[in-house]
């Protein structure tokens, strides 16, 4: 072999095309690059809760809702390119690699994004459109022609979202986080229409939730669990120590503790209803963003509750995000339950669940209203969330064959 055909031969293997549409590898594991990847969006999201930790107020919340979702469709759509088209080659790594770039930029202006920083943060995170919709658009050129109408109309999708975001550049901060809420809406709405259209079979999807992306989604959830630790310790290093104020943060913790049992128990690793072209799949993913948002604001939640400690009562403010993000992220969870597909194979179990956690959230709602000693608030949403537990052990104890709920590597039906 000549030099010539060595060389060509090993930029061949280096620089491959993306898989086309349909080569779905359904044995493959998250990879090192993978969870490489996510550690960037660990920095992102935490540079966004620490901006709503020190703005507890309805705008705080608000601002951190759009700028939370704008982080969570960079990451959906990163992660599915790299789920349905990766390879294991240069040319995957080096546009991971400079994603990663992009990010650590964004995270810079994260914390800021709503104020002196959006514009940077804006043309930041156009630059990171850009980079998916070329990835998408090398898709499209090597893509069955069946996959056609799916890819245009993606591709159609990112080029409006990279010249609406660039236009949002220009605006005042009021105006401009107006633009994030409707494109937020938008692409929540398009995302919705184009899995109804699959459903009926107008369009042939190509998405195929796998293992692998099923554990993906849930490394994100684990990634904003993180952030309720965050605030517990950051609370604490800043309030005085005293036992109240010890309590408060331990007990903050265990809320972070009951998301995560609920989660990993019911949805963690469970696929969605169908075969690919359903739109129970568009549900599935979209319910995710409201379960990590709730999540991670209420780990910006803790820090206000635990600095505020030794008080007599919560600060409203406090009090309202912390168990207005838990009511939230219990809702969440219902939606995302009813996408499962062992929701149609254990009716019962997941029925029961689904009731606990809409109790429990109007009765967090309550607490909020409330607004008692700090510590006393951590407490009854633990016990109230505890009781969900308590339910859902008792509904699973009863089954016929316990074994069946918890399977090791779940299938959908």
């Amino acid at each position: 072999m000549s030099e010539q055909q060595s060389r060509r031969r090993f930029l061949d293997r280096f620089w491959q095309p993306p898989r086309a549409h349909g080569e779905v590898e359904h044995d493959r594991t998250v990879s090192f690059l993978e969870l490489f990847y996510d550690l960037t969006y660990v920095v992102v999201i935490a540079r966004a809760a620490h901006h709503l930790a020190g703005h507890v107020s309805w705008r705080g919340a608000a601002e951190f809702a759009v700028v939370f979702s704008l982080i969570w469709i960079a990451w959906l759509n990163g992660t599915l390119y790299y789920e349905l088209h990766g390879r294991e080659d240069g040319r995957t790594r080096m546009f991971v690699f400079l994603q990663m770039l992009i990010l650590a930029l964004l995270a810079v202006f994260t914390g800021e994004a709503t104020g002196e920083a959006g514009t940077e943060f804006a043309w930041t995170y156009v630059a990171y459109f850009v980079v998916l919709t070329y990835l998408w658009y090398s898709v499209r050129r090597v893509d069955p022609e069946e996959y056609g109408p799916i890819t245009a109309r993606y591709l159609a999708g990112m080029v409006t979202s990279v010249i609406v975001l660039a236009g949002s550049s220009f605006l005042a901060d009021d105006a401009r986080l107006m633009v994030w809420a409707a494109f937020v809406a938008l692409w929540g709405v398009g995302s919705i229409l184009m899995g109804t259209a699959t459903a009926r079979g107008d369009l042939t999807s190509g998405l195929v939730v796998t293992d692998s992306m099923a554990e993906r989604f849930g490394l994100f959830t684990i990634i904003v669990l993180g952030e309720v630790i965050v605030g517990v310790v950051e609370g604490l290093s800043e309030a005085e120590r005293t036992a109240e104020v010890a309590a408060t943060g331990l007990l903050g913790l265990m809320i972070g503790f009951a998301f995560w049992w609920t989660f990993f128990d019911f949805a963690g690793r469970r696929l969605p209803k169908g075969s690919g072209t359903t739109g129970w799949h568009a549900q599935w993913m979209l319910s995710h963003l409201p379960v990590t948002m709730s999540i991670a604001a209420s780990g910006a939640a803790m820090v206000s509750l635990v600095e505020h400690g030794s008080d007599g009562a919560s600060p409203a403010a406090g009090a309202w995000l912390l168990t207005g993000s838990v009511a939230v992220g219990l809702v969440s969870m219902v939606v995302l339950f009813r996408s499962l597909g062992d929701s149609d194979r254990l009716p019962a179990l997941y029925g029961n669940a689904s009731v606990s956690l809409l109790a429990a959230a109007a009765v967090v709602l309550l607490l909020g209203w409330w607004a008692p000693a700090p510590w006393l608030l951590a407490a009854a949403v633990v016990v109230t969330l505890g009781l969900t537990w308590v339910g859902a052990l008792r509904r699973w104890a009863t089954m016929s064959d316990p074994e069946i709920a918890y399977p090791n590597r779940p299938e959908s039906e």
